[in-house]
């Protein structure tokens, strides 16, 4: 028999607050995706705090009945606890519940050794050749119905937020098993490992994850690491030997930033150049290829999450770095900053800028920070930054951005955009992959989702053209992926996965 004493009115009203919270979060006003997520998670603990209120001070129940009740939701409360954890996060904060019992770690290529058919351009480092996620001379078929990529092999692999870089058909990656974080190279085609380098160290965070984050460099048959917890390697390419290291932390007095160091190493003119983030006056510092022997450091602002690249400003070679709180450019020789333009570091800076004409350079970040276009000038025997506009209409949280035929295209706090860089306006915004990665092949645009799916699509100021897509993984992938030639090769933090995508006839 229904209890008639029992005073229901306060629990319909946290259950009414509830619902209009959740049409306040998703559905009104314009806020991050991370935004989003944090105010839903608050709003459960608040109406589940309220909730118990309700239960045991306001519900007139039998005092029976609220401890049977309590004590039960309390018992479901530690059965969660003790059979989940969060393995760290989605682009939006949003955590990932998974079984404490579920396994991971690294294990046998499923595929067998693949007969591959060139041309095989290497992918050398972070983000491709030239290091802007573009390549070129690769033409892919657009018909991925016809003719569907094709999977060569798969293998389970250390966890880790590095991608592959790859030459003369080695594929290296760093990852970590157990108390190691190493370095690694496998056969491309088979997958199958051929030598690791370990390095006694772990980097873990509930939020950030598990392993290191950088992508190796490969030069002249050296491969250049960092390491999440600052440790520099060189190593020979065929054998994994190791030539020279450093301890970055110990060595420069710094200290592991929140996310890890994702920060891959930028070999120019026989410098191998890493940002280290110390202050004062070790910025931004470069040893020799050769020998690993200290040449200059430079710049005093914090380390960001973004790679060190070389770009040409102003009829000017130069490293350009995002970091903590500026985007600065320095002198490749000496190291000597050239210019700097303040940047907010209340949230991580990562995605990399992207140079747009001789004097033009787009820098972005996420957490609702938005786009500003730079302008880099020559002013007597110096450079000055200037800002030509800036707009909230492309978020990088940690994707990065690429330019086609004068146009801009990049995921906007995961949901891809179409801008034009002379004016910071959008054209077009659709497509929601998550916070992923995007490669410009030639005239056609891969984007890795974040759930594991990979996407053609053509880039076209006038409107958003998906062409096809494929499921790479059922995990969350952050990782950039690497093409060679036609064979795509990416991984996430459990499994590596070798792909043959469809070349256009002719």
């Amino acid at each position: 028999m229904k209890d008639v004493r029992v005073r229901w009115w306060p629990l319909n009203a946290v259950a009414a607050f509830w619902l209009g919270a959740q049409v306040w979060i998703w559905a009104l006003g314009d806020r991050t995706g991370q935004d989003r997520v944090m105010l839903f998670l608050l709003s459960i603990v608040v109406a589940l705090l309220l909730a118990l209120v309700w239960l045991l001070l306001l519900s007139r129940l039998a005092w029976r009945r609220r401890l049977v009740v309590f004590a039960l939701f309390a018992a479901i409360v530690a059965g969660l606890v003790y059979s989940l954890e969060i393995r760290g996060v989605s682009g939006d904060l949003m955590p990932i519940l998974t079984w404490r019992w579920s396994a991971g770690g690294a294990g046998e290529s499923s595929g067998v050794e693949a007969v591959l058919r060139g041309p095989l351009t290497d992918y050398p480092q972070f983000l491709g050749p030239e290091r802007n996620a573009t390549v070129r001379g690769i033409v892919l078929a657009r018909d991925w119905s016809a003719s569907p990529p094709r999977e060569l092999w798969r293998r389970p692999i250390g966890e880790g937020w590095s991608a592959f870089a790859v030459a003369d058909r080695l594929a290296v990656t760093q990852e970590q098993r157990g108390d190691d974080e190493l370095v690694v190279a496998y056969q491309l085609a088979s997958g199958r490992q051929l030598w690791e380098h370990a390095d006694r160290t772990r980097y873990e965070t509930t939020i950030a994850g598990v392993g290191p984050r950088a992508t190796p460099t490969i030069v002249d048959g050296r491969v250049f690491t960092l390491g999440a917890t600052g440790r520099l390697n060189a190593l020979a390419l065929e054998t994994g030997r190791s030539m020279w290291a450093h301890d970055l932390e110990s060595e420069f007095s710094a200290t592991t930033p929140e996310w890890g160091r994702p920060g891959s190493p930028l070999v120019i003119d026989g410098l191998v150049v890493v940002s280290v983030g110390a202050s004062p006056g070790a910025s931004l510092v470069a040893f020799d290829a050769e020998s690993g022997e200290l040449i200059w450091q430079a710049g005093s602002d914090r380390v960001g999450y973004s790679s060190p690249m070389s770009a040409t400003l102003a009829g000017t070679l130069q490293i350009v770095i995002f970091n903590r709180a500026s985007v600065a450019g320095h002198d490749v020789g000496t190291g000597r900053m050239l210019w700097s333009y303040p940047w907010s570091f209340r949230q991580p800076n990562v995605a990399q800028p992207l140079v747009v004409g001789d004097d033009r350079l787009l820098v972005s970040s996420g957490y609702g920070e938005g786009s500003r276009m730079l302008r880099i000038e020559r002013d007597g025997t110096g450079f000055t930054a200037s800002l030509v506009w800036e707009s909230p209409r492309l978020k990088a949280k940690f994707t990065n951005v690429v330019l086609h035929e004068g146009f801009v295209y990049g995921l906007d706090d995961g949901v891809l955009v179409c801008l034009d860089p002379a004016t910071g306006e959008r054209c077009w915004k659709r497509g929601r992959y998550g916070h992923g990665q995007v490669i410009l092949v030639d005239d056609l645009l891969l984007v890795q989702s974040e759930k594991g799916e990979v996407v053609l699509l053509e880039p076209n100021p006038d409107e958003h053209r998906e062409l096809g897509r494929f499921r790479a993984f059922d995990d969350k992938t952050w990782n950039s992926p690497a093409l060679v030639g036609r064979y795509l090769l990416l991984r996430n933090h459990r499994e590596a996965a070798l792909f043959e995508l469809p070349l256009a006839a002719g």
